[in-house]
């Protein structure tokens, strides 16, 4: 006897759930300048690579004489696939099916990607366009309802997975509770410009709680979050989003316990480039372009920036030295002079986090004038969140160098040297307790008070207590590990890179760190 009708009913099954939310609703989707799940992930992935998992889940409805009559898919899509080669799981929300909103087919779904990845060690990537939970239907009686007492909470899988595998998520339409969780819950956050919104809670809700009425755009739209630090970065379409994706877990190895890849490198290690030279101005308070720094040094082409508009004193990003994925943080002197801000302080931490977790080696180029002051920095709490991040940098198990570029002030600068730097000077930089503007402000308040003339004495205080400032004495006092020609920077770094390679070889278990400020 065989059992062809029953493999024919299967595929027959498989066919309607591919069918997502019908031909209508595909093409609203389409006329709202967005693509559907199944396309979204076809489009991220290496071509014919997807492995769906659950291809038949549905809630199926039946007639008195038990024929399926109807079969409503899973509103969410989840597999394995293949980027660069690599296997990563994927899912994400069925917009054509009940906004998103998951059905109780698509919620056992959506909650199995993270033990997915987890379990099968590899790299996980949300697409997400849908709300949370629904009151439709929620006043019906009987029935079971609810979990059972005895459920693993829900969200301990989330939280549980950031500290197991990289995650990185895409907001590429309205993501609305749930999804706005996952969203945030990643190592890697992008939103699209003009059709994406994160959002709490939507405007209906937030009229109804509130009395404010507001576009989903005005709420939540990409120009709110990109200073937010809800989304690190922001795309211009949904392609711009699926390259940041591919190019931010390049970086990374696909779970905590495996290396992050190097790869061969085209660029010159002992490349060193003259325009260094004059890269700092002799003038201590004009402004200079730190990127552009960084991009010399690094390998050509490999700088990632993460979180650019939140935060903006304190760069971080991705790149590569000698072929080796490293974290980068930098100070921007062009955003209050490069101090340590409450928002700075928090991308800081989790950078460093980041860059811990997945045992990358940091790089740091330091222009640090030390944390925000003034009523706004109080108010925003900076020195806790600074503190969060000092101890974030102290407690770091990864290989840390640090470029003392310009200036080195207060405790702020403790955050850019992690345990054993190695420790790099160039001519131009400038340490101490304090900045001597505000320093001789305060120590000498009194004698610049008396003198006959009160700023020319200020000056004088100020440039004799530069002069004693010079780099040589650190240098030769062993205080850095060497007083270098800016130029010379890249070779030293990547000569580096190479001392540093058995110390990677080990670094291969999850980190632990206590609580933090």
């Amino acid at each position: 006897m065989s059992w062809e009708h029953e493999a024919r009913e299967i595929e027959r099954r498989r066919h309607l759930a591919r069918q997502q939310g019908g031909p209508a609703a595909i093409d609203r989707q389409h006329a709202k300048g967005r693509l559907t799940i199944r396309e979204r992930i076809d489009t991220l992935l290496d071509a014919g690579s997807f492995e769906e998992q659950g291809r038949a889940t549905a809630i199926p409805e039946f007639d008195d004489d038990d024929q399926l009559t109807g079969y409503v898919p899973a509103n969410y899509v989840v597999g394995f696939g293949r980027i660069d080669g690599r296997r990563v799981t994927v899912g994400g929300e069925d917009f054509t099916l009940k906004g998103g909103s998951p059905n109780a087919a698509g919620l056992r779904k959506s909650v199995y990607a993270e033990h997915m990845a987890c379990r099968f060690r590899t790299p996980l990537v949300r697409l997400l366009e849908g709300g949370g939970g629904s009151v439709r239907g929620s006043g019906r009686k009987g029935g079971t309802v609810g979990e059972p007492v005895f459920a693993e909470p829900r969200f301990r899988i989330i939280a549980e997975a950031m500290g197991q595998v990289p995650i990185a998520s895409a907001a590429l339409g309205a993501v609305a509770g749930f999804p706005a969780g996952r969203l945030v819950a990643s190592h890697f956050s992008v939103m699209t410009r003009h059709t994406a919104q994160v959002l709490i809670g939507g405007p209906a809700l937030v009229e109804r709680a509130l009395g404010v009425k507001m576009t989903k755009e005005e709420l939540g739209g990409a120009k709110v979050h990109v200073r937010s630090g809800v989304v690190d970065n922001v795309a211009e379409d949904e392609h711009d989003a699926f390259r940041q994706i591919r190019r931010f877990l390049s970086y990374l190895p696909s779970h905590v316990r495996q290396r992050a890849p190097r790869l061969p490198c085209d660029d010159d290690v002992e490349r060193m480039e003259p325009e260094l030279l004059d890269a700092v101005p002799r003038d201590a308070n004009a402004p200079f372009d730190m990127r552009r720094i960084v991009e010399m040094i690094v390998d050509a082409g490999s700088l990632f920036e993460m979180g650019a508009e939140y935060g903006p004193s304190q760069i971080c990003a991705l790149a590569r030295l000698a072929g080796q994925p490293v974290g980068v943080l930098a100070n921007d002197c062009r955003h209050y002079a490069g101090a340590m801000t409450a928002e700075a302080a928090q991308k800081y931490r989790r950078f460093v986090e980041l860059c811990d977790t997945f045992h990358l080696p940091i790089v740091n180029f330091v222009d640090q004038p030390g944390f925000m002051i003034g009523p706004e920095a109080e108010r925003a709490g900076t020195i806790r969140y600074g503190m969060a991040a000092v101890s974030a940098a102290v407690q770091a198990s990864v290989p840390w160098a640090s470029i003392q570029v310009h200036k080195g002030f207060g405790v702020a600068t403790a955050a850019h040297y992690g345990n054993e730097a190695y420790v790099l000077a160039w001519p131009s930089v400038e340490t101490g307790a304090l900045p001597l503007e505000g320093g001789v402000a305060v120590a000498y308040r009194r004698e610049i008070a008396a003198a006959e003339d009160p700023e020319a004495k200020r000056r004088e205080l100020e440039e004799a207590l530069r002069s004693a400032r010079s780099p040589y004495a650190r240098a030769e006092s062993f205080a850095v590990h060497e007083l270098i020609d800016p130029r010379e920077t890249r070779p030293m770094l990547c000569r580096w890179i190479e001392w540093i390679q058995p110390r990677l070889d080990e670094l291969i278990e999850p980190v632990r760190f206590g609580p933090r400020p």
